[in-house]
């Protein structure tokens, strides 16, 4: 599938949010991203990014509890979560449609076969307002396996979009060089990167310096755009998260936590990227820089020798039970259509 003509190199502003929830609040977050597309749209931004499960907020207690201390907080988050397709989702398509803005944006996403399954997904708004794909982040990091469920290799996809061919992984996903490359391999040329502020890292990481090499290296090594949105921390999620304990909440605190931005085929930042502090990072996208770089070193092309290397990608979109020999109603997973005209969970 063909996802760009030979003469259709789209150019647009492109918008990366940086803000924090209404924590553990669905519809008041919803009602920011919205205010916060009307924004960005009002800027001229025709792409609109937003951070990871920003909808309704990031389970900080993972790093700071044992399992026992935040269960109470993880039935929290299962309450605060959104289903897919629901009200908060039609919200956000409205303001897409609205706006005639692409926007991606993390949400916790309650799983529609099995009471208290939470999925770290992001959502793919086309400007129509029709939900192009949900994609369910494959690998919780670290603590993370303590509230999500893993996703599948049925939503590792790169959708047609007005602003071009575009793909989008969570967080450490990131760092996933086969799930990058993945994308890459299905013509991506416009990424979406999400994160999470996260103080909450070894002592010696640097998160925004983390974000910028990772989101660099991707930028560069498929010569494509990368944008990289990321969340901050509140003083409600410190409280939180720290449990009146004064130096789990210094470490809240610790500055270089979040970065997001807008990155070239060069691997380099198009405008300054915003540390930290609530904003948005707008920069202008020009489709047609990604195609001289081509010529140095396609990796998915003529700098690669398939003959030698090959990546082997499973779309089945998995489900709990599959009965042989009766009567299916339809998909167990995933109310929503996928492009291909089949069911994506």
């Amino acid at each position: 599938m063909q996802l760009l003509g030979q003469d259709d190199f789209p150019r647009f502003t492109a918008a990366a949010v940086q803000a924090a929830p209404v924590y553990l609040d669905a519809a008041a977050t919803v009602r920011k991203a919205v205010a916060l597309i009307e924004e960005a749209a009002g800027e001229g931004a025709r792409l609109i990014a937003f951070p990871e499960v920003f909808v309704p907020g990031y389970p900080y207690w993972n790093w700071t509890m044992n399992p026992v201390q935040g269960s109470a907080w993880y039935e929290r988050l299962y309450r605060a979560a959104i289903d897919v397709p629901g009200p908060e989702v039609d919200a956000l398509r409205a303001a897409a449609a609205g706006t005639r803005t692409t926007v991606v944006i993390g949400v916790n996403e309650r799983g529609a076969h099995s009471l208290g399954v939470l999925y770290n997904s992001v959502l793919v708004i086309g400007p129509d307002g029709s939900l192009l794909g949900v994609h369910r982040k494959l690998v919780p990091t670290w603590a993370e396996k303590l509230t999500w469920t893993g996703g599948d290799g049925s939503s590792v996809r790169v959708h047609r979009t007005p602003v071009g061919p575009l793909g989008v992984l969570a967080c450490g996903e990131n760092t996933n060089t086969l799930a990058r490359y993945a994308l890459l391999a299905q013509g991506e040329l416009v990424h979406i990167a999400n994160y999470i502020a996260l103080p909450v890292a070894p002592a010696d990481y640097d998160m925004s310096e983390a974000i910028a090499i990772r989101t660099a290296a991707h930028s560069f090594e498929g010569k494509l755009f990368s944008l990289v949105s990321c969340s901050t921390v509140t003083e409600e999620m410190i409280e939180i998260a720290a449990s009146e304990d004064a130096r789990i909440a210094a470490t809240m605190r610790r500055p270089r936590s979040a970065l997001s931005g807008v990155f070239g085929p060069d691997g380099r930042p198009l405008s300054e990227p915003l540390v930290d502090e609530e904003g948005i990072v707008y920069a202008e996208i020009d489709l047609a820089r990604c195609l001289a770089p081509k010529q140095m070193h396609d990796i998915i092309g003529h700098y690669n020798r398939f003959d030698v290397f090959r990546l082997h990608h499973d779309t089945t979109a998995r489900q709990p039970v599959v009965r042989q020999g009766e009567f299916s109603p339809g998909p167990v997973l995933g109310p929503w259509e996928g492009e291909s005209g089949r069911e994506h969970g």
